[in-house]
């Protein structure tokens, strides 16, 4: 049985202090919908309604949530899995399907979420190349702050089994690789990047991560797409100014392309701006690299040891 995932909407942590998270979720671009005494909701500047989710408690990775094409996707997850199609109880309403991966990951496949006004924000800014003019008597000003964030982009899981793991996403949810690494010999493959099985409609070039790891059950990082290169420079400005911990970057990925920036919010959690991705559709020839610095970033300071942890 297969489904069709449209997206990823959201992600899920647990952490002891949930305005210590708050403050840095702000700080990083995004924006409070909700906050009681159990749970934190942050949204971006998009139209999903919640891009960022804390429960109260230890530490942890629990999951995250897609978007299923259709109703009749999710009655067939639930049939599938023994589960009820629910009412959504958290912001967005609609309906879900709630089940756990090979590693314990919470995915909650959702249907029906009540889209939001888009938040005010500016639009990406045009450039001028050396062969190509898009700005004419027009400076470039910006406003200093945090980045704006307009959505989830992905999300890389650290799991006990490549095989295991990759082949459950593909055969339930319907992802495809679009580029993965070994480690070692080439038949070792150890990790995908993941998109969403769209055939020729373009997609994000990896919507989820597979890696195998010795240490599985946590997030590796959750990225987050923001306007543009200037936006993702006045966020590292921003968070520098605020004292948070810088991971690795400014760089550029290899595989996926996107220009990239990691930090660590308070609880050690990596997380990433990210913006100028590869958007990539069935014709996408699938790429086989060894996992080293070298595959990681076409340009960028050299990666911190921190990074791997």
């Amino acid at each position: 049985m297969t489904i069709t995932i449209k997206d990823i909407a959201y992600v899920r942590y647990q952490a002891p202090d949930l305005h210590q998270m708050e403050s840095f979720l702000v700080d990083f671009g995004l924006h409070t919908v909700l906050r009681h005494e159990r749970a934190l909701y942050m949204r971006a500047a998009g139209s999903l309604p919640v891009a960022h989710i804390t429960e109260l408690g230890e530490i942890a990775s629990l999951g995250f949530g897609l978007l299923a094409e259709s109703v009749e996707d999710l009655q067939r997850l639930a049939c599938e899995f023994g589960v009820a199609v629910e009412s959504n109880q958290e912001p967005g309403g609609g309906q879900v399907v709630h089940l756990n991966d090979p590693d314990g990951f919470r995915v909650s496949v959702h249907y029906g979420l009540h889209q939001v006004a888009a938040l005010p924000s500016r639009k990406p800014l045009p450039l001028n190349g050396f062969a190509q003019l898009s700005r004419l008597n027009a400076a470039q000003r910006l406003s200093k702050g945090p980045s704006t964030v307009m959505r989830l982009g992905h999300l890389v899981l650290k799991v006990g089994s490549y095989s295991l793991s990759s082949e459950f996403y593909a055969r339930i949810f319907g992802m495809r690789a679009s580029d993965t690494y070994y480690a070692g010999s080439e038949d070792n493959t150890i990790m995908a990047f993941m998109r969403c099985g769209l055939g020729q409609q373009f997609t994000d070039h990896h919507t989820l991560g597979i890696l195998e790891h010795q240490h599985p059950g946590s997030f590796d990082h959750s990225a987050f797409e923001v306007l543009d290169w200037d936006d993702l420079m006045l966020g590292n400005q921003h968070l520098q100014k605020a004292g948070y911990a810088h991971s690795w970057g400014v760089g550029r990925h290899l595989q996926g392309s996107q220009v990239f920036d990691y930090w660590r919010d308070p609880f050690g959690n990596k997380i990433e701006h990210w913006t100028d991705g590869d958007r990539v559709n069935d014709d996408y020839l699938v790429g086989h690299a060894a996992i080293n610095p070298d595959a990681l970033a076409q340009w960028g300071p050299p990666l911190n040891p921190e990074f791997m942890s």
